[in-house]
């Protein structure tokens, strides 16, 4: 078994750490084996605080999805473009 974990590096603009764990899905694979993945990401967990508003928000911008099957190993990754 591989658990796939999923990272999100959200838009700089954000100012939130590099990467957070957004996601995940355990997955039984034989040696050599490979499996396409599904993993749904909540939008809660690429909200921030905003203070000025005292709202939970999802900033628009450049987002980074990683992964792999650890924080250190993450060799899947695209970027995207969201619009909140």
């Amino acid at each position: 078994e591989e658990i796939a974990e999923l990272y999100a590096a959200l838009p700089a603009s954000a100012a939130e750490p590099p990467k957070r764990l957004v996601g995940w899905s355990k997955v039984q694979l034989d040696p050599g084996d490979s499996k396409d993945v599904t993993i749904d990401i909540d939008p809660w967990f690429l909200s921030v605080f905003d203070i000025d508003r005292n709202a939970w928000r999802v900033p628009s911008g450049k987002y980074t999805f990683l992964v792999g099957g650890s924080s250190g190993n993450l060799p899947l990754k695209e970027s995207i473009n969201l619009e909140y």
